[in-house]
Formats: C-alpha cells, structure tokens, sequence
C-alpha cells in the first residue's frame, strides 16, 4: 500500500478517476475542499467550495458534479484556488435543517445518483432519501426514503444491479436492487449484506470488472469483497481505522484508491484521514462521466 504523500484528510471521501485527465478526485467534507492527483506525477492540489461538498463525479467536457449541502452543483476547476459552483437542482421538499448530500455516483448511462443525509449521527434519525439528477429530466423525486446514512452506491458492470447501504451503527446493512437502464428506475430492493455479521460498516464502495462489490469496513480497518451472490470471498486489512470509500483507476483500472476518516483514537494517529493506493489484483469499471 502506498501512501498519497502530503495529503490527510478529517473526512475522505467520494474518489473517482478521471480517464480524460489521467487523475484522481476525492473531497474532505469538512475542510469544504475538493483534491486532485495526477496520476503520473504524483502532483496533488485543492479547491476551496463554499459548502461541504460530500460526493462528486466526472463530467463530460471537464469539471465534476457534486452532491453538497443545499443540492446537486456543478463545480469547475481553473487555476483559482476557489472552485466556481453552479446550483443544478436542490429535492422538491428541499433538505431541510441539519441536513447535506452524502454518498453518490454516475450510473453507466451518465446520471447521477446522490442520497441524502441528517449530518448528526448520533440523532439516528432516518430522514435520508435516494435520489437520480439527469439534465434532462433534473432531480427526481426519492426512489428511497427513510435512511439513517446513506452510502455504498455502486453499479454492476452491465448496469443492471444497482447496490446501496446505509452505514449508520443501528443499520449497518447493504441492499440490491434490480435496475431498469432506460427509464433509470431501480426496484426489486433486496438484503446483499447484513453488515452485522462482518467487521466494520459498509461505507463508501467500488464494483470490480468480475462484478464483485467491494464495500470500505468503517470502523473495522478494511476493505471487504462481496461476490455478485452476496458471499464474502475476501478481506484486504488497511492502516486506517476507518476507511470510507474505494474507487478503481490508473490506466489500467487496476489500482484501489482508498481515503479515510481520522478517528482520534491513538492507534490511529498515523493514518487515520490518509489516502492510499493499493494493487488488489483484479480490475475495476470504467466510469461513466455526468452526461456522457
């Protein structure tokens, strides 16, 4: 495993690679900051937004689309230290107080999908909803609703399953759902992985190109691979006490980027908020840009 030098972050999240730029994304929620690393280089720099920015993806033509405190935002990056955010939808019952987007991706047809969120955990309350941003249709209405923390959206290679979890400590469980790639709609909602039967809980995720689930263990220091049956086939221990999202890239799509959470605790003081790359072995998807 190899550490991304200079760079630790209070709460990692959301990486994605960029194909087009050759270069890795990933935000610090509370640090309002949105981090690049060019691939070949190693050469990392950030952008200041002006709210949390919790989850972002690519753009066709340059740019990211990200899921932030008021709505869904369309954020470019020049050479300012600033990014420029542009508001593209908020939900129609808005987020209400306490409130911010969390975890989200592009489906493989190039929508976006990003969930909601009450911000103080501790208040377990299932107020967070699931939502789809296209440019043509814009924001929709919840596809699902009561959620405590909303996270590990990911795709099946074909684009026909779609997964999701919700990592909060009283639910810590990853669901499937079967999904219609015309009308974007999924259904069949379904258990993929009690969570409380393994270490950790299912954060942020990746799907690799066999079609496995591959889920962060917050809080249990690793990151877990679930075969497309739902079956735990293997476990990869990392430094971070709390791993928070996995993403394939690098030129080959074989390269796990991993960011991460500081915990506070002692044991972690090295690594916790760090982000590293790791060589799993196996292949990931390619991405599909926000309106590609």
């Amino acid at each position: 495993m190899e550490r991304v030098s200079g760079v630790s972050c209070t709460v990692g999240e959301s990486p994605t690679w960029s194909a087009a730029e050759s270069a890795w994304y990933w935000v610090d929620i509370p640090a309002k900051r949105v981090w690049r690393m060019d691939a070949s280089s190693g050469a990392t720099r950030y952008w200041d937004t002006a709210e949390m920015a919790a989850c972002v993806a690519t753009k066709a033509g340059g740019g990211l689309i990200a899921g932030m405190e008021t709505g869904i935002f369309s954020l470019e990056l020049g050479e300012a230290q600033a990014a420029s955010a542009f508001k593209l939808a908020t939900p129609a019952s808005g987020l209400g107080e306490g409130m911010r987007f969390n975890d989200g991706r592009c489906d493989r047809q190039g929508r976006f999908w990003a969930g909601t969120m009450f911000m103080d955990m501790g208040a377990a309350k299932a107020v967070g909803q699931l939502y789809r941003y296209d440019a043509g249709r814009g924001i929709s209405a919840p596809f699902v609703s009561e959620l405590l923390t909303q996270n590990g959206t990911a795709f099946s290679p074909d684009g026909r399953i779609m997964y999701l979890s919700d990592s909060h400590p009283q639910r810590r469980m990853v669901w499937a759902f079967d999904y219609d790639l015309a009308d974007g709609v999924p259904s069949n909602r379904r258990v993929f992985a009690d969570m409380t039967t393994y270490v950790g809980r299912p954060d942020g995720a990746a799907v690799d190109a066999d079609g496995c689930y591959w889920i962060c263990g917050n809080d249990g220091g690793c990151v877990l691979r679930f075969t497309p049956d739902g079956k735990l086939d293997r476990r990869i221990d990392v430094p971070m006490l709390k791993p928070s999202m996995c993403a394939f890239g690098g030129k080959d799509l074989d390269t796990l980027l991993v960011t991460s959470i500081v915990s506070g605790k002692p044991e972690d003081a090295e690594w916790g908020g760090a982000v590293a790359l790791l060589r799993p072995g196996v292949k990931g998807v390619a991405e599909t840009p926000f309106g590609a």
